[in-house]
C-alpha cells in the first residue's frame, strides 16, 4: 500500500494530526467544512475535504469546490505586477501617478509600486473607498480612490495593510500598461491563469463553476462589512458576478489551483514549463521589506486579543513569517523566509522555502479574524513538524 506522506518526506502519523485538528473545529462547529493540500518537494502528502458544503450539514464538502478566496486573491495580482515590471513596462520605483495621472495630487503622487506591493503607501486600511458603493467593477472603484483616497502617512514610513486600494491600483496599473490593452482580469486569464492551467480559477465566478461554488457564510458580525455588485445578489453578491473585475479580492478557485499556483512560486516562478516569473524575482519577493514595523492592523487586532502586536514581515507582494516569536498565521515553527497569503477568515496559503512545504487551506464558513489565526497558527505547525 502507497504512503503518500512518506514519500513526500513526511510522517504519516503526524501529519494525520492535522486532518483530525480540522475535523475537531467542525465537530464544535467553528466551521462548516474545509479543504487542505500539503506538498513537499512537489510530492503531495496530503489532500482531503472534511465536513459540508452546507450550512444544515446535509451535503458532504467535496474535493473540487469552487471558494471565494478573498485577499489571497491579492497574491495573484502581485504576480502579475512583477511579471509586467520583469518585461519593463514599469518599475518598483514607478510612481502610480505616472501611470494613473488623475491619482495626483498631495503626498500619495510619491507612492510607488514597491509602496503598494510591501503595504507602505500610507493610503487609509479601508475595505471599500466609498461606504456601500458597487465593488465589482474595476473602473468605478479606481474613479472612488482617485477621488477620496489620500494618505494618512507619508509612504514608506508606515506598514498599514491594505485589504482594498494598493492591489485595486496595481491592477489598475497592469491594465493601463498592457501593450494589448485588455482588460485586467483577461491579462489574468492569459497570462497566468492559462499557462499554468489553472482551469477553474476566474476574476469573477464563470457559469461553468457557479454550481460548485461555496457562498460565503460569515459565522460574527460582520456590518458594515458589505462586498456589493451591480446584479444586487445581496451583500457578498460581488462574489456571485460573472464579470466581476476586483484584484484585492476577487478570485474564485479550488484548492488544487491554490496548489498549483503555490507551487509555481515554490519552484521559482515556473510550473510544468510554464515561466510566469523569472526565479531572481521569486527570490527578491522573499526579501523582508518592513523590518520590524509593526502591522497597523493586524498588530492591533492582535493587541485587542491580548496578544504582542505582529510586525508586517512585509515581502514584494506576499507575507513573510519572519522571525519574532507571535502569533501568526504561518505557525511558529516554520522557517523565517515562509511567504504567502491569508484571505478574510477562511483561506490561507504559504510556502516554507527552506523545508520545500507547500500548504493550502481553503474553508466553508468565514471565522473571526483572531480565532482564524489560531487556528491557523496551530494547524501550520502541525504540517511543517510533520516533515522528517
Amino acid at each position: 500500500m502507497s504512503n503518500p506522506a512518506a514519500e513526500a518526506g513526511m510522517s504519516s502519523e503526524r501529519i494525520a494530526r492535522a486532518g483530525a485538528f480540522i475535523q475537531g473545529y467542525i465537530d464544535a462547529r467553528k466551521h462548516f467544512g474545509a479543504e487542505i493540500i500539503v506538498a513537499r518537494n512537489g510530492k503531495i502528502a496530503l489532500h482531503e475535504a472534511f465536513g459540508y458544503r452546507d450550512q444544515e450539514r446535509r451535503h458532504a464538502l467535496k474535493k473540487g469546490a469552487v471558494y471565494t478566496i478573498f485577499s489571497v486573491s491579492k497574491s495573484f495580482t502581485s504576480v502579475l505586477a512583477l511579471a509586467a515590471i520583469e518585461k519593463g513596462l514599469f518599475s518598483l520605483t514607478t510612481k502610480v501617478s505616472e501611470i494613473i495621472p488623475e491619482f495626483r495630487g498631495g503626498r500619495r503622487e510619491n507612492i510607488t509600486a514597491y509602496h503598494l506591493l510591501t503595504h507602505q503607501s500610507g493610503l487609509p486600511m479601508a475595505f471599500t473607498p466609498v461606504q456601500g458603493m458597487y465593488i465589482d467593477r474595476l473602473d468605478e472603484v479606481i474613479a472612488a480612490i482617485c477621488k477620496s483616497a489620500h494618505c494618512e502617512s507619508d509612504p514608506g514610513v508606515e506598514a498599514s495593510y491594505s485589504p482594498t486600494t494598493n492591489h485595486c491600483l496595481l491592477g489598475e496599473m497592469v491594465r493601463r500598461v498592457d501593450p494589448k490593452k485588455r482588460r485586467f482580469r483577461d491579462i489574468a486569464r492569459q497570462d497566468l491563469f492559462e499557462p499554468l492551467k489553472l482551469h477553474d480559477t476566474s476574476f469573477g465566478l464563470r457559469p461553468d463553476m457557479r454550481e460548485r461554488h461555496i457562498k460565503p457564510v460569515w459565522l460574527f458580525d460582520k456590518s458594515p462589512l458589505k462586498h456589493l455588485g451591480h446584479s444586487d445578489f445581496g451583500t457578498d453578491g460581488a462574489f456571485e458576478e460573472e464579470d466581476a473585475e476586483m484584484p484585492w479580492v476577487g478570485v474564485s478557485c479550488t484548492a488544487s489551483d491554490l496548489y498549483r499556483f503555490a507551487e509555481m512560486m515554490r519552484r521559482g516562478g515556473e510550473l510544468d514549463g510554464a515561466r510566469i516569473l523569472s526565479p531572481v524575482t521569486t527570490e527578491q519577493m522573499r526579501w523582508n521589506r518592513t523590518g520590524e514595523k509593526i502591522n497597523l492592523m493586524h498588530g492591533r487586532q492582535a493587541v485587542q486579543r491580548g496578544w504582542d502586536a505582529m510586525p508586517a514581515y512585509s515581502g514584494l507582494g506576499v507575507f513573510l513569517r519572519g522571525t519574532t516569536l507571535c502569533h501568526h498565521q504561518f505557525g511558529t515553527f516554520t522557517s523565517a523566509q515562509t511567504f504567502g497569503q491569508h484571505g478574510q477568515g477562511s483561506a490561507l496559503y504559504w510556502v516554507d522555502p527552506v523545508h520545500q512545504v507547500t500548504f493550502v487551506f481553503l474553508s466553508h464558513g468565514v471565522m473571526n479574524e483572531g480565532e482564524s489565526v489560531e487556528r491557523f497558527q496551530r494547524l501550520s505547525d502541525l504540517v511543517i513538524t510533520s516533515v522528517v
